[in-house]
């Protein structure tokens, strides 16, 4: 007696075809799984004899082969539970043998015969759409699937009420694609005080996806200004939604299934590890830069991070994706996101106040700040002094510019430059190689005066057009005019980091 169901692996948010096989021979009794198992699919043998067991089944007395097939493939996961039950079923009768045929299985057994949610059921159901497959997976999970169409789904609650389905006996209702509950609102930007260079910063950074570095001494509101930039970017398209939320699905970090519609905002402590901030582990999960793609990564205390840490983040600020190799992994996750970075000058924080200051300065400040390599400064297009508010200010009852009017800005803003520039993508440097991109002859002038003064590198050249494009759009301008060049060189001048 044998029976095999389709099931899946996962490398990343990819999946690789795995086929589970049973067979039953006569021998001593003893059920044995293969083709490099780890520890959670080892375990499925005494999950899976309990839920049979729950529901009065009982596995026959002969010795049981089950092989995941390729064996060449490590099989992680507790997801096998389902598609190894249910070949066990189907090999002994109690499931027609038809039933699953063209279905791709995945989810996870309680003891008392209950499916459980699992990770990775949306690029599971998108890999069975893409290889006609229909999909069976736990109920809980289903909402999450029936974002993939043109599939058919099974989303059961426990394994009774799924058997009862495929002999024919019940009907267990598709599911519905659901949304996620709306995210509470961002902060609103009326609540800062003063700052007005930082809100125009964010501002722009928010028009143009740019990287930005707020450095400042402790309270002066770096941390406020930061939370409050999501609320001013444009909400995911389609493609960019199911993206993230496979991140997510894959991580198991989604919440009760559902499809993400808010940008991600990360804020890791600066205490994080290389594999929790670039993505590794045993399983090779993602880590923070790839739960950020499509959204905003905050890196507090940016000179308290590990140095080796920061400068992991370099490569997959240039190219989008990072690669995870580890000795038995090699996975590639999507990383494009928009950091967003604060500090203070000095490790005493008040470097630059006579009042305050440490009797180190000015080299406290210069140590503390070369914990930050150079080319890990040249990726931020925008750095900025954030400087302490003023009492009066604080004690000012004026309610500054609300999110909305700004969002509106950067509506507009973004709208413009999808019409006059359709084929480039903002968050990328290269955009401005095209010829449509054109400069005024001041502003060309002035930017070949700042290339011999302020040595800027051929990143720096694209990051500083970057910033200027997105001031001219803001202002509606179909070409870089001096002025705006002006401001972007301002932007880039790093006073406290000189």
């Amino acid at each position: 007696m044998h029976a095999s169901i389709k099931t899946v692996a996962f490398r990343g948010i990819d999946t690789i075809p795995v086929e589970v096989q049973v067979h039953l021979a006569n021998g001593l009794p003893a059920m044995a799984i293969v083709g490099l198992a780890d520890k959670a699919v080892a375990e499925s043998r005494e999950r899976v004899r309990a839920a049979l067991a729950s529901i009065g089944l009982a596995l026959p007395p002969k010795r049981i082969a089950i092989n995941l097939a390729p064996a060449d493939v490590v099989k992680e996961g507790a997801h096998f539970d389902l598609p190894i039950a249910l070949g066990l079923l189907v090999a002994i009768g109690s499931v027609p043998r038809d039933a699953l045929d063209g279905t791709l299985v995945l989810g996870e057994l309680s003891l008392h015969g209950g499916i459980e949610p699992v990770s990775g059921v949306l690029p599971a159901a998108m890999a069975a759409v893409a290889a006609g497959l229909d999909l069976v997976c736990p109920g809980a999970c289903g909402s999450e699937a029936a974002w993939a169409s043109d599939l058919g789904i099974i989303a059961a609650p426990d394994l009774m009420s799924l058997l009862n389905h495929l002999r024919g006996h019940q009907h267990v209702p598709a599911p519905r694609p659901e949304l996620l509950p709306a995210a509470h609102a961002a902060p609103d930007m009326a609540d800062l005080k003063g700052q007005e260079t930082a809100r125009r910063v964010l501002e722009i950074a928010a028009a143009g996806a740019h990287n930005l570095l707020m450095v400042g001494p402790p309270g002066a509101g770096k941390s406020m200004l930061a939370a409050r930039l999501p609320g001013l970017l444009p909400p995911l398209t389609p493609r960019e939604a199911l993206d993230v939320t496979m991140l997510h699905s894959v991580a198991g970090t989604l919440p009760a299934g559902g499809l993400i519609q808010t940008r991600p905002f990360r804020d890791p402590h600066h205490s994080a590890s290389m594999a929790a901030l670039v993505g590794g582990g045993a399983r090779a999960r993602p880590g923070e830069i790839s739960l950020a793609h499509g959204g905003v990564l905050f890196l507090d205390e940016l000179a308290e991070f590990a140095k080796p840490v920061l400068d992991a983040l370099r490569q997959p600020l240039e190219t989008g994706q990072v690669v995870v190799a580890r000795a038995n992994h090699h996975v590639t996750y999507p990383a494009r996101f928009q950091l967003v970075a604060a500090m203070n000058p000095c490790r005493c924080g008040y470097l630059g106040d006579p009042s305050r200051a440490c009797a180190r300065a000015p080299e406290c400040g210069r140590t503390y700040c070369a914990r930050v390599s150079g080319p890990m400064l040249d990726r931020f297009d925008m750095i900025i002094e954030v400087p302490e508010v003023s009492g009066q200010l604080l004690l000012d009852r004026t309610p500054g510019e609300p999110t909305g009017a700004v969002l509106r800005r950067v509506a507009t803003a973004r709208d413009f430059a999808a019409a006059s520039r359709p084929r480039q993508d903002p968050a990328k440097a290269e955009a401005f190689d095209d010829p449509t991109t054109q400069m005024s002859d001041e502003a060309r002038r002035l930017i070949e005066l700042a290339i011999e003064k302020q040595s800027l590198s051929a990143r720096g050249f694209h990051r500083v057009l970057r910033v200027a494009r997105s001031i001219a759009d803001l202002e509606g301008h179909p070409q870089i005019e001096r002025q705006h060049l002006a401001e972007a060189l301002a932007y880039r001048a790093m006073p406290l980091l000189a």
